[in-house]
């Protein structure tokens, strides 16, 4: 029997909601859309401008003391564009959420997993090669896997949001759309949950 469910959440600026006038970033308007019965325990634990190689080198020294011997469990992973403005060759990033995942379900820990949307000044077809790397690490594992950069690559209100800011991350609406994507892309089958809306 779970003791509940703690959930804690690793990527970078895009988990802090950085540039969100009202501090929710698309985990914040998740849970608000979220019901479950047990009430979870969230932690997000965001790094500005992390690759996949900090967070895999993190997030079992992270989690240790907020996951429990008796609790259910949950690890969310938000990627972003790091990997490519830093040089991390698609190989690497692959191996780095690969690593992350194997160990986490070694610890019977669940993952979901947000892949990197689309940001401007970067390269679009390194970005959507490595969006597509995760994607396949995730289904090769059955995790579920969010592709934003597509959806998003074209979308009016997502580049109207960057270009109203640095270009980097993006303010009410781009979290906004975020979030509607993760929450229509398994995260309430994932966790177990009813959307608050319905």
């Amino acid at each position: 029997m779970s003791d509940g469910v703690r959930i804690c959440v690793l990527g970078d600026e895009l988990v802090a909601g950085q540039g969100d006038a009202r501090a929710l970033g698309w985990v914040g308007r998740v849970l608000a859309r979220t019901r479950h019965a047990t009430d979870p325990f969230v932690a997000a634990l965001p790094v500005p401008g992390e690759t996949s190689t900090g967070l895999s080198a993190r997030w079992e020294t992270e989690t240790a003391t907020r996951f429990g011997p008796r609790t259910d469990n949950r690890l969310v992973v938000g990627l972003s564009a790091a990997d490519v403005l830093s040089g991390v060759s698609t190989a690497r990033s692959r191996l780095n959420l690969a690593n992350v995942l194997d160990a986490a379900s070694a610890s019977d820990v669940r993952c979901f997993v947000v892949g990197p949307p689309p940001r401007l000044r970067v390269d679009e077809r390194a970005l959507a090669t490595v969006s597509d790397a995760f994607a396949d690490v995730c289904r090769r594992r059955h995790v579920p896997y969010v592709e934003t950069f597509q959806p998003l690559r074209s979308h009016e209100q997502w580049l109207a949001d960057m270009y109203a800011g640095d270009g980097t991350v993006p303010g009410q609406a781009g979290y906004g759309l975020l979030a509607w994507l993760v929450l229509h892309e398994g995260w309430h089958a994932w966790l177990g949950a009813e959307d608050r809306a319905a």
